[in-house]
């Protein structure tokens, strides 16, 4: 988020940007991003609704204090990341910039606050007797593959184009918890593709606009097929059950 979670170049193009700067038409000039970005809370919201939103508004959630900070860190990086994106689509770069250098920090203590989650609800489990290394699996696998992309967004910010995707991967990845919790979806996989749908709709944008699909969407998916495969490969071995022993110690 450093820069442009959408085309910064696109938005400050010279003949357009008197035009774009500061007003509600870059936002209907490319609203594609914006769609998107309302797309991933809504799924947030959805996937949580049951477990999360719906008690908090009816006021019988019983949570620990750690899982009120998660949710408020996560939910806070998805209203980052859309006012991010409208910024750079109306074309207030400045700004922009600005609150971008804050997001390199709030995405750096979003990783440690969900790895911290993640160890403590595997020993919440541990403790009454079931497993929980396929969890703390998860999260840590969740956190790299984030990390991955965003810590890449971050090198490639001065190139808005690889950035914006690699921004948008990122934050797909941290929709795959709200997605695994939509129970009314039936099949497995119809959860994984409500998942990875912000890439999806991404990809199709882009080869409709310019008809080529970028690289970085590519990837992002098969990091995702690699995150989803791999707690079945590596979460039930002695090694990674020592780990989890060894980490929900400190919990």
């Amino acid at each position: 988020m450093a820069t442009s979670a959408i085309a910064v170049a696109d938005a400050i193009e010279p003949r357009t940007r008197h035009r774009n700067a500061g007003t509600p038409r870059g936002v209907r000039r490319r609203p594609f991003y914006v769609g998107v970005s309302l797309l991933m809370g809504l799924i947030a919201i959805v996937g949580f609704w049951p477990t999360y939103f719906g008690p908090l508004v009816v006021g019988t959630l019983r949570q620990p204090l750690l899982i009120h900070v998660h949710a408020t860190i996560f939910v806070g990086w998805l209203v980052l990341f859309l006012t991010q994106v409208v910024l750079a689509a109306r074309g207030r770069v400045a700004w922009h910039v600005r609150l971008g250098r804050v997001g390199i920090g709030y995405g750096v203590l979003l990783v440690i606050v969900g790895l911290l989650t993640g160890i403590s609800r595997t020993a919440h489990r541990i403790e009454l007797g079931l497993p929980g290394e396929h969890l703390l699996f998860a999260a840590f696998a969740d956190m790299t593959v984030f990390s991955i992309f965003f810590g890449a967004a971050i090198a490639f910010r001065r190139k808005p184009q690889v950035h914006k995707r690699l921004m948008l991967v990122a934050a797909t990845m941290l929709l795959v918890a709200a997605a695994s919790r939509m129970s009314f979806l039936p099949l497995l996989s119809m959860r994984q593709v409500v998942w990875v749908s912000p890439i999806l709709l991404a990809m199709a944008y882009d080869f409709k606009a310019r008809r080529v699909i970028h690289p970085v969407y590519v990837i992002g998916l098969g990091a995702f097929f690699v995150r989803a495969m791999s707690p079945d490969i590596f979460a039930d071995t002695d090694t990674w059950s020592a780990v989890t022993r060894w980490l929900t110690t400190f919990a």
